[in-house]
Formats: C-alpha cells, structure tokens, sequence
C-alpha cells in the first residue's frame, strides 16, 4: 500500500477565530486530545491485529492520563521557553471536571499535553507537532 499524500489534505479547514497564543488553554486541550487520539488510532489501526477490542486497550494505553502525563513528563527537557509556557497554561486552566480514572496531578499534566499539541496544531506547525507525537510513540512503547 502506498503512503497517503499530504500535500493537497484540506480535510480540517476551519482555522480557529483567534490567533493561538489567544485561544482559552482548554480549547486548545479540546482540539488537541482529539488531535492525539486520531494519530494514536491510525497507529494502532497499522498494526495487525484490528480487533475492536484490541484496537480499544491498545489506544488506551496511549491516550489516557495516566500515559499522557508520563510522556509529558519525559517530554520537558525537549520543549522550547513557548512550548513550557503553553504547558504550564495547560496545567493551570481550570477545567470545571474531574478525571474518572486519574490523580488530579496526571489529569492536569494530561491535560496540558493535549493544549500543547492543540497549540502546535493550530499554529501549523506540523513538523515540531510530528515529532512530539513520534516522541510519545516510541516513549510508550519502551515503557
């Protein structure tokens, strides 16, 4: 099967009302959860064993706090100053909910990994994004 061409993707085309650096912390975590998770799906869809239920636990173990916080944890040392700084809006938003199956330290921490990949996302800059996400790959899998 050959590669899927970026080159002309226009699929996510709404560009968000401000500029990144303006957007609420949490929306940023919005968009960048469901960033993450899709990357994570088509990782996890690569492999060979596409039991639904397989593809679930394997997604999990990706995507949940718990794992989110870890990487983040791992991931610091890496960041540029504006990179740190949008993790730290991240941890700080209040969010209003709880975490059903964290510590609040982790859903906090997961939650600014999730800002600042919505944060990379929206401010196109797709090459850093792509290596925080093959980061966070290859940081779970040797865990």
């Amino acid at each position: 099967m050959s590669e899927i061409s970026t080159e002309n993707a226009n699929l996510f085309v709404f560009p968000p009302s401000k500029s990144p650096h303006l957007l609420n912390p949490l929306v940023l975590a919005y968009i960048g959860d469901a960033v993450y998770e899709v990357y994570i799906r088509q990782y996890v869809i690569s492999g060979a064993n596409h039991r639904p239920n397989h593809l679930h636990k394997a997604s999990t173990g990706y995507v949940s706090a718990k794992a989110q916080s870890k990487i983040l944890e791992a991931l610091m040392p890496m960041l540029t100053e504006e990179e740190v700084d949008m993790v730290k809006r991240g941890r700080n938003a209040k969010s209003g909910t709880t975490a059903k199956n964290a510590e609040v330290l982790e859903y906090r921490h997961s939650t600014a990994f999730e800002c600042l990949i919505g944060y990379l996302y929206y401010k196109q800059s797709f090459d850093r994004l792509k290596e925080i996400l093959d980061f966070a790959l290859a940081y779970k899998r040797q865990s």
